[in-house]
């Protein structure tokens, strides 16, 4: 049987949706661990998966290429047993650095892929979210325009779009956020994914904005298992998200054993879900850096405490 598109999964609203995120490697180590840390998580059944989309040419035609072939792997799996768990396979697409006509043929490469799902953003300049945007001369200025984009070119396209609970880093205006997310989904989104953060009450004033505009745009979090203590503040002072006093204090404690690091990681993942589900979360988003054993101790630990998770 088909899978459900994202849009239709959170519609029914049955359950907390779970789905984990990877990016194009740079390197056949890197494309080895992507794969086996695939099949690992393939086993807990997601209800889909996305590929970023790469900072330069070349890595953006390796998330084409790995997108395209996880989808003929879900295809020819789902011709073999009609019965068997087939996850959803979205491709990412950002208005970095490329004319409109290189947009939309890559909109074309996923469909001709028999990927409809796109995460349509506007993306971070190569020097990361802190360099001042610049827009392609031939290009786009923001994840609206794309997202429009998106749509002229594939009416079937579900397309999901970013949010900020943190504050985008180039605005730190939380109502102008919320107007922009409301402006997304009137140009064609169907849902939103958060970037990276840790207070579950910033979430939450999200969400609480955009449904005050009048929108039931469904909001996902996006959940960073924690292993490595300086890799995480990194993150988080290039998003925009600073950490919060108690996550610092909890994995400074901690930072001198590398086991220690990824048991406190754990907790605060299990504890940020925990708190997300129970407030109406409509589902998990795991970025996974390519790796699979904190995502798979999070989810597990989840489904043992929420019945259902």
């Amino acid at each position: 049987m088909e899978p459900r598109t994202i849009d239709e999964l959170l519609r029914a609203g049955e359950r907390a949706l779970h789905s984990f995120e990877f990016f194009p490697p740079k390197t056949l180590e890197g494309d080895a661990m992507l794969w086996q840390s695939l099949r690992e998580l393939d086993d807990l059944e997601p209800d889909f998966v996305s590929v970023t989309y790469g900072a330069s040419g070349s890595r953006r035609d390796m998330t084409v290429t790995i997108t395209a072939r996880l989808a003929q792997l879900m295809k020819e799996r789902l011709a073999r047993d009609p019965q068997a768990h087939v996850m959803q396979v979205m491709g990412h697409l950002t208005c970095v650095s490329q004319p409109v006509d290189e947009l939309a043929e890559v909109v074309d490469k996923y469909a001709e892929a028999g990927i409809n799902h796109i995460l349509a953003i506007r993306g971070d300049m190569p020097g990361g979210p802190l360099e001042p945007w610049v827009r392609h001369p031939q290009g786009l200025d923001n994840a609206t325009e794309l997202v429009r984009l998106v749509r002229r070119r594939n009416p079937a396209a579900v397309i999901g779009v970013a949010a900020f609970p943190d504050l985008h880093p180039d605005r730190r205006d939380a109502a102008l956020d919320a107007h922009i997310l409301v402006e997304k989904q009137e140009a064609g989104a169907s849902f939103a994914i958060t970037q990276l953060f840790f207070e579950p009450d910033r979430y939450f004033e999200l969400v609480e904005r955009v449904r005050a505009l009048g929108s039931d745009l469904p909001i996902i979090p996006g959940i960073q298992p924690v292993t490595n203590v300086s890799q995480i503040e990194r993150f988080a002072d290039l998003s925009g998200a600073p950490l919060p006093d108690r996550v610092v204090a909890r994995l400074h404690a901690v930072a001198d054993d590398p086991d220690e690091v990824r048991r406190v990681g754990v907790d605060i993942g299990v504890e940020l879900c925990e708190r997300l589900l129970a407030g109406g979360a409509p589902g998990l988003h795991y970025f996974t850096l390519n790796r699979s054993r904190a995502t798979r101790e999070i989810f597990s630990r989840l489904k043992q405490t929420i019945p259902g998770a």
